[in-house]
C-alpha cells in the first residue's frame, strides 16, 4: 500500500508497455498467493483440501520466481544494449538451472497435514525433501548473483572506477545500478538464512522463511521496476543511452506537482 500512489502515477496512468504488464502480474500474483496461504493457515480445511491449497500456492510461487528471473533477464539484456549473444547465454544458464530444479523434484515429496479439530493447513519437510528444496533456493541465489555481477560489470565499464558510486542518482544507469545492489543485498540477507533452515535447521523451522523470501523478492523487484518507470516509460527496457539528467529532474518535478495538488 505504501507504493500505491507511485503505482497509480507511473503504471496505471501511463501507456501499458510490456514492462508495466510484468510489474502488474508480479505484484498481484504475490497478493493472490499470500491470500491463499493465509486462508489455508487459518481456515478449517480437510486433509484433501489442504493438499490442494498447498499445491496451488507452490505453483503460484514457482511461477512468480520464474517471472522475477525473466524480468531480471530482460533488464540485464536492455542494460547491455540488447546484445543477443548475452541473451542467448543467459537463457542457456536459465534453462540449465530450471532443468536442475526439475531433476531434484523439489516439490514432489512435500507432506501436508491438517491440524486436529478443524485447524489450519501446514507443511512438513522430510529430510530428503528439505535438501531438494534447499537446492532450488541455491539455484535461485546463483542466478541472482549472476545478474548482480553483470550489472556491476556493465556499470563499471560505462562509468569507470572513479565514478562508481552508490550515493548519487544522475541518470538511468545509476538507478539500475543502485537498485540492483539493493535487490541483491536484500535477497542475500533473506535467502541465505532461508537456505540454511533447509540444511541445518530442526524439523520445526524447515521452510519457515520460504514464504517470506518469496514476498521479499516480489516486493524488491516491484520497487526496482517502479523506480525505473518513475524515470522513463520503458521501465526494465531502459538502456544506458537514456542517461539524460533531465529525466530524473522531470520525475522530481512531477512528484512535487502531485504533492502540491494533495495539499
Amino acid at each position: 500500500m505504501a507504493t500505491l500512489p507511485e503505482e497509480i502515477m507511473f503504471i496505471w496512468r501511463r501507456p501499458k508497455a510490456m514492462s508495466a504488464v510484468l510489474f502488474l502480474v508480479n505484484r498481484y500474483i504475490a497478493v493472490l498467493g499470500n491470500i491463499l496461504a493465509l486462508m489455508s493457515a487459518f481456515l478449517p480445511v480437510s486433509t484433501e483440501s489442504c493438499w490442494k491449497y498447498v499445491m496451488v500456492v507452490h505453483v503460484l510461487r514457482a511461477f512468480q520466481q520464474g517471472l522475477i528471473c525473466f524480468t531480471l533477464t530482460l533488464r540485464t539484456y536492455a542494460l547491455y544494449g540488447y546484445r543477443r549473444r548475452l541473451l542467448v547465454w543467459m537463457w542457456i544458464i536459465g534453462f540449465t538451472l530450471v532443468a536442475g530444479i526439475i531433476s531434484v523434484r523439489a516439490f514432489r515429496y512435500i507432506s501436508v497435514n491438517s491440524a486436529i479439530r478443524g485447524g489450519g493447513c501446514y507443511e512438513t519437510f522430510p529430510t530428503t525433501t528439505s535438501i531438494h528444496t534447499g537446492i532450488v533456493w541455491i539455484m535461485m541465489f546463483i542466478y541472482e548473483l549472476l545478474i548482480f555481477i553483470f550489472t556491476v560489470f556493465r556499470t563499471w565499464k560505462t562509468r569507470g572506477l572513479p565514478q562508481f558510486s552508490l550515493i548519487y542518482r544522475r541518470d538511468i544507469l545509476d538507478v539500475i545500478f543502485h537498485d540492483g545492489v539493493m535487490y541483491f543485498a536484500g535477497m542475500a540477507l533473506v535467502n541465505l538464512p532461508n537456505i540454511l533452515t533447509y540444511f541445518c535447521g530442526p524439523d520445526i523451522i524447515r521452510g519457515c522463511l520460504g514464504p517470506f523470501t518469496t514476498c521479499m523478492s516480489a516486493t524488491l523487484i516491484s520497487r526496482l521496476m517502479l523506480n525505473l518507470h518513475g524515470c522513463v516509460d520503458t521501465g526494465i527496457f531502459s538502456t544506458p543511452a537514456e542517461t539524460s539528467p533531465d529525466i530524473l529532474t522531470t520525475r522530481v518535478d512531477v512528484e512535487l506537482a502531485v504533492s502540491s495538488d494533495n495539499w
